[in-house]
């Protein structure tokens, strides 16, 4: 087991600042054919950045020249010297520190309160070179590093990346690149210098079924489970633990199957909360609005629920919490990094992860709809809309989507409902003669209007990624009943179980 010594005691730093250098990373994904491979998701696991393959398999990520003025660097001040870290950080939220083999696996991560010291090379014991990756509030700081014996020579002069992210890293240094794409093995590659022009090449998952069909995006229905990195490991999360990221600690309660097997490949379903709601109501009290307690559930699946709270301050000085708002990116970049923690250290199908909400636990999981449809295989939104949280630009992907709505809910009314809906169809229609996705907006969908409630399946998308659309006589909930008997729940499941 690696580990560290962190030497913590008082001190004051100021970090410099300095102009980012600028690249062009370009390339091509090809199959082993020599095929094109599009919609595959590209990132640079040190910097952050990320893109994905166009129809040709073309990529690109750039970052230009950028300067930001001195101080604009906050909360924390870092600087990094032979080896050391020094930091100063006088908020709540850690220093989080991660460091990475030149693969991308993470080898060691600590969060760090207060001011202090770290030297880098005492966090791991193999010889190799590796990265650390520094997390102060919104602000990034990533190094490179070789723990051999040999003095640290990176230089102490601060840069930024595109999003005004502070990094050591410059491009001559290299990064390591990471390709994801359905029906293809996790591609990995270090890249020495990323002003260059690369061609990568990918594997069909060893996963796959002899004879199953494979596509360019998404799955077969009925596809061989795809383990994750997880398989074969000795559980030792716990029901409630803390996981922390982009300076936020998030609450997390996970409900493991009965007689959990590590080398057997588990649904994953995450439990989003509502306003006035909490992971742990999610989890205990509502049993993730229900699907914990549908056959089978209880054995063969895996269900977590986050807590996605932040307080904010207003002009007056009042604080307020709010679900799911953490500002700009920072609750994708959690549930990214989230659903790669989990990945590592439990046994799960990453071809059957789904994300379930009522609310605003509903709007989350729809906006994690518009760029995480390479994660996700699908999501059930109970009382949506696209509304109040931070909505990314659709990346134009296909998933698998159910939404329920009460004629008479006045707050996420049936209006904002349909307009979360359609963001989904526009891109869920039947594949052209070229492959591409399809409008499926123009079927317009059957909805109650009188006796019990109506469910439709549209029948212009593609049967790999249903759309499920359902309407009945009732306000704002997520588990509505036909005399008094809930219907909601067990459609829900019998959608995310098809898969």
């Amino acid at each position: 087991m690696k580990k560290a010594f962190f030497f913590v005691f008082p001190m004051a730093l100021i970090t410099a600042f300095s102009t980012a250098s600028a690249f062009k990373l370009a390339g091509t994904v090809t199959d082993e054919s020599g095929a094109p491979v599009s919609g595959a998701l590209i990132k640079l696991l040190a910097k952050g950045d990320s893109t994905q393959t166009d129809k040709d398999g073309k990529f690109t990520i750039q970052e230009d020249q950028t300067s930001l003025p001195s101080g604009s660097f906050k909360p924390g001040h870092i600087s990094i010297s032979d080896g050391v870290l020094r930091f100063s950080q006088s908020s709540n939220a850690p220093v989080q520190v991660s460091i990475f083999d030149v693969m991308g696996n993470r080898v060691l991560r600590q969060d760090l309160l207060g001011s202090g010291q770290v030297d880098l090379r005492q966090g791991v014991t193999a010889q190799g070179t590796y990265f650390a990756k520094v997390r102060v509030g919104s602000a990034i700081e990533t190094v490179r590093f070789t723990a051999n014996g040999s003095r640290f020579s990176a230089t102490a002069d601060a840069t930024y990346d595109k999003r005004g992210h502070k990094a050591l890293l410059k491009p001559g240094d290299g990064d390591t690149l990471r390709v994801i794409a359905s029906g293809f093995d996790t591609l990995k590659v270090a890249i020495p210098n990323l002003d260059t022009t690369v061609t990568l090449k990918l594997k069909k998952a060893s996963s796959v079924t002899p004879g199953e069909q494979t596509y360019a995006f998404g799955y077969a229905m009925g596809n061989a489970p795809t383990p994750s990195k997880g398989c074969g490991k000795d559980n030792t999360l716990k029901d409630n633990f803390k996981f922390t990221s982009a300076g936020i600690e998030h609450e997390i309660y996970l409900t493991m199957p009965e007689n959990y097997d590590k080398n057997k490949p588990y649904r994953l379903v995450f439990g989003m909360h509502y306003m006035g709601g909490s992971a742990k109501n999610v989890a205990t009290r509502e049993a993730y609005y229900g699907l914990r307690n549908q056959s089978g559930a209880k054995e063969n699946t895996i269900f977590v629920a986050p807590h996605g709270y932040t307080t904010e301050t207003d002009r007056s000085g009042k604080e307020t919490e709010n679900p799911w708002r953490c500002g700009d990116d920072k609750d994708h970049i959690f549930f990214d990094e989230f659903l790669t923690y989990l990945n590592e250290n439990l046994c799960v199908d990453t071809s059957r992860v789904f994300s379930v909400g009522f609310s605003f636990g509903a709007m989350f999981s729809n906006a994690l709809a518009q760029d995480f449809q390479h994660r996700l295989r699908g999501v059930v939104v109970f009382a949506t809309m696209d509304q109040v949280i931070y909505l990314p630009k659709n990346k134009g992907l296909p998933i698998a989507w159910m939404g329920t709505v009460g004629m008479g809910d006045e707050l996420c009314t049936p209006k904002l409902g349909r307009s979360a809906r359609d963001r989904i169809l526009k891109n869920n229609g039947k594949p052209d003669a070229d492959g591409n996705f399809t409008d499926a907006r123009g079927e317009e969908a059957e909805e109650y209007s009188g006796g019990k409630h109506v469910c439709y399946d549209y029948k212009t998308v593609d049967p790999r990624f249903p759309v499920k659309w359902c309407t009945f006589d009732g306000k704002h909930a997520y588990n509505a009943s036909d005399d008094g008997k809930v219907w909601t729940t067990p459609t829900a499941w019998e959608f995310i179980t098809q898969f």
